[in-house]
């Protein structure tokens, strides 16, 4: 547990100096040790756990009444379960390797909600250790553990709240997958690291050797100031300067990559390929010799009469599946695409961007894939997307 929630949290601070066994895992407080009676009428124990919510570095009222259980179905003294906790019995939900919460209990307070997590926890626990007190007067959560040094492990600077309430910890860990490489930091792949970024991939590497100017404002994400746009960062420079203040590990490389410099990448779990020119072909001829999956998004843009039209590409290729790609990628980077003269099309950039990072989150595990797909394109003018090159083999 951080040291500076503890310190901020008056009721965390309380509940470890009373003697309990808390602990907060992917944003979830944890409290281990609570003894309850099972339906033996013997005495067991089992873990509460309640979503934490947090504002900055201190803990804010809970948001709801509910908490999780992990453990056996609660029984009073005489062996009888505890119907009106048990709000649900028909779950597992995985907290963290290890532990999966079996129940959901419903003790609601005054219409107000509860005050605080000590006053949330030490409620359930009341009602558990009431019980277990009948058969075992000497049973208590309060074991004063020995609290070990704190090591913050996350590559986040404060705690993921957003995935633990969704309830999502279990699929969120399968993101966890090394070192990402984001080639291009226009506007697809500014977008690319905003999604990324909030995801716990251990290192993000920014390659591009452009400089952030006042056009690249209008089709990324954030909101520069005129202050800001006269420093001329490198965009790699910037971006990883405003991401920093989210999560750890976001390395910037100012340079343009070609087959000078393209070993930079061999270390890479994966990359997102971002941009357009001759020296793509060289990157993805590494990416195949040294069998990095990788993702490349194209936007092809035109003007007629002054109406856009145009589509957004996604192409991905793995060690095992990459024969399509020489059909799909255009590596000259040739051609009347007035996307290259930087028309403000940001939400075409972020949607370009979600593809992308979808289909990276489907080969990690996260979501389904049913269509097994290795080419989508969106269509502006007639609001389709198409999927090509299924691997009939997945």
């Amino acid at each position: 547990m951080s040291p500076e929630l503890l310190s901020h949290s008056p009721d965390l601070k309380q509940l470890r100096d009373e003697g309990y066994e808390i602990s907060i895992v992917n944003a979830y407080l944890l409290v281990k040790h609570v003894p309850y009676v099972d339906s033996t009428k013997n005495i067991a124990y089992g873990t509460l756990i309640s979503v934490l919510d947090e504002a900055g570095d201190k803990t804010v009222k809970p948001q709801n009444h509910v908490v999780l259980w992990a453990g056996s179905y609660p029984c009073n003294s005489d062996g009888i379960k505890l119907i009106n906790l048990v709000n649900n019995s028909n779950m597992k939900q995985k907290i963290c390797e290890g532990l999966y919460a079996t129940f959901l209990f419903s003790q609601k307070p005054s219409n107000e909600g509860y005050n605080d997590y000590y006053e949330k926890v030490t409620t359930y626990i009341k009602i558990l250790e009431g019980y277990a007190h009948v058969i075992d007067p000497t049973a208590t959560a309060r074991t004063f553990p020995v609290i070990p040094p704190y090591e913050n492990n996350s590559v986040f600077c404060y705690m993921d709240t957003a995935t633990s309430r969704a309830g999502i910890s279990a699929a969120n860990e399968k993101l966890k997958t090394g070192k990402i490489a984001i080639i291009g930091l226009g506007g697809t792949g500014s977008y690319v690291l905003d999604f990324i970024a909030k995801t716990p991939v251990e290192e993000i590497h920014l390659f591009d050797g452009d400089e952030f100017l006042q056009h690249n404002a209008f089709r990324s994400p954030g909101a520069p100031t005129i202050d800001e746009l006269k420093q001329r960062q490198h965009k790699v420079d910037r971006f990883a300067e405003v991401y920093s203040k989210m999560r750890r590990n976001i390395f910037p490389h100012p340079q343009y990559l070609d087959e000078n410099n393209v070993s930079e990448l061999k270390n890479m779990n994966f990359a997102f390929l971002c941009m357009d020119g001759q020296n793509k072909k060289a990157i993805i001829d590494f990416f195949l010799e040294n069998k990095i999956p990788f993702i490349d998004t194209g936007i092809d843009i035109y003007n007629t009469d002054g109406v856009l039209g145009g589509n957004a590409r996604v192409t991905t290729c793995t060690p095992d599946f990459n024969g399509h790609i020489t059909n799909r990628i255009d590596f000259n980077g040739e051609g009347n695409n007035e996307y290259e003269s930087n028309i403000q099309i940001a939400e075409i950039n972020a949607l370009n961007a979600a593809f992308a990072v979808i289909k990276w989150k489907k080969l990690s595990g996260f979501y389904f894939d049913r269509e097994n797909e290795y080419n989508t394109t969106y269509g502006i003018i007639t609001n389709s997307i198409n999927n090509d090159e299924h691997d009939e083999k997945n």
